[in-house]
């Protein structure tokens, strides 16, 4: 969120743990955020699916026009509709990995292996760099120091 829409300026959230009483973290939360440039956005997260993961999504309502991110591990685009653009067509993504009882997770991992290595070694690295990583952490120590 950060690479694409900018620094936040404020943070609120609301965290439960529901399902998993042996551990000292959340399984559910929201968290609500004020950029700096004064768009207001949401994250909605939880890990207590019945049967098996669900969608997931990043959605983006700008001046011009609307992009959704979605499917079961954010590897589709659902919607494009953005003032003089024309929908892409995108390959299928990889399948989900194999776990015998769980099929889950996506098999990109290279690809983000990748990503870190570009962005250590070339500090103006076209997608994020090691101080957008630094901010990104900044912003997740921002929300876990908010009162629930």
């Amino acid at each position: 969120m950060y690479w694409l829409l900018g620094d936040v300026a404020d943070v609120e959230k609301m965290t439960r743990n529901y399902n998993h009483e042996t551990i000292e973290f959340e399984d559910t939360g929201g968290v609500l955020f004020r950029l700096k440039s004064g768009a207001i956005g949401t994250l909605n997260y939880t890990v207590n699916t019945f049967a098996q993961n669900m969608e997931g999504s990043f959605t983006v309502f700008g001046e011009k026009g609307t992009v959704k991110v979605g499917g079961q591990y954010l590897n589709e685009l659902d919607y494009c509709n953005v003032e003089g653009v024309e929908m892409p067509v995108l390959p299928a993504g990889n399948p989900a990995n194999g776990y015998g009882f769980y099929r889950g997770s996506m098999s990109n991992h290279d690809k983000v292996y990748e990503n870190l290595v570009h962005a250590l070694t070339k500090p103006h690295h076209d997608l994020a760099n090691g101080e957008d990583g630094l901010k990104t952490v900044e912003i997740i120590e921002r929300i876990y120091n908010q009162k629930n």
